[in-house]
């Protein structure tokens, strides 16, 4: 196992938050629209939930900086270019088949990771994991529900499945492609290997697809990067635009 440094971990910390933040953000524009009352509860529900990841990992992060910047000041007074967050959560939601597939591509990675990171080294991370995996567990088990409904549904809702999982593919990659600072955390232990991931991961949508008769695109295809190092596609910028309004336009407001 070897050293890594304070800046590091607060810079993982900042991919786990936004990840969830941005996720979170998208799911809330959802309130009120679902496709079917409890389909709308659920889908806050779930940002709510992501939201309070959310806040656990800046906070963590907040407290090694040392810079004044509590999980407030993290979310809402960066621009774009300083989120870290992968390509696939700043997606539009489209249908809800769309919505529905990026949520389930997220999740499988989502609850591996967080399965891995209950035995961090870091025992903070450790511990925030260890809270977050029963809401992250149910994240899985109903998306996953949702991609067997939908695919293995009408032909109209089969076909919409079956473009969904397509048109995200290439930035499902993104998730397993580990720079230099991900290497740094899998060697101090504070984060698990990208390739073990990635099989459980390849594992688990192939096994949903077979029940829901879709056919999982080829685990060789080229992938979209950049989001985890600041390098974003225009969705990102409208998205903040509109959550970070309200302090951007009246700083420091409370309520």
């Amino acid at each position: 196992m070897t050293t890594h440094t304070t800046q590091q971990t607060f810079e993982y910390l900042l991919r786990l938050g936004d990840n969830a933040l941005i996720l979170s953000q998208r799911l809330s524009q959802l309130c009120g629209k679902g496709p079917a009352l409890e389909e709308d509860m659920a889908l806050t529900n779930v940002a709510l939930d992501l939201l309070g990841q959310t806040r656990l990992w800046f906070s963590y992060a907040g407290e090694l900086e040392q810079a004044g910047r509590d999980e407030d000041r993290l979310a809402f007074h960066r621009d774009a270019h300083q989120f870290r967050n992968c390509l696939l959560l700043e997606q539009p939601n489209g249908n809800y088949a769309d919505t529905m597939m990026r949520q389930f591509y997220f999740d499988t990675w989502h609850y591996f990771l967080i399965e891995a990171l209950t035995r961090s080294s870091d025992a903070r991370i450790a511990a925030i994991a260890e809270k977050s995996l029963k809401e992250v567990t149910y994240h899985l088990r109903r998306s996953g529900d949702l991609i067997v409904r939908l695919g293995d549904g009408t032909e109209f809702s089969h076909q919409r499945c079956q473009a969904a999982a397509d048109a995200l593919w290439m930035y499902s990659g993104e998730m397993f492609i580990y720079d230099e600072l991900d290497q740094a955390m899998v060697a101090a232990g504070v984060a698990p290997d990208g390739a073990a991931l990635r099989t459980q991961w390849l594992a688990h949508v192939q096994a949903i697809f077979t029940e829901a008769t879709l056919i999982m695109p080829p685990a060789d295809a080229w992938m979209q990067r950049g989001g985890k190092q600041g390098r974003h596609s225009e969705h990102l910028g409208y998205l903040l635009a509109e959550m970070q309004f309200l302090q951007r336009a009246y700083p420091d407001s409370t309520w």
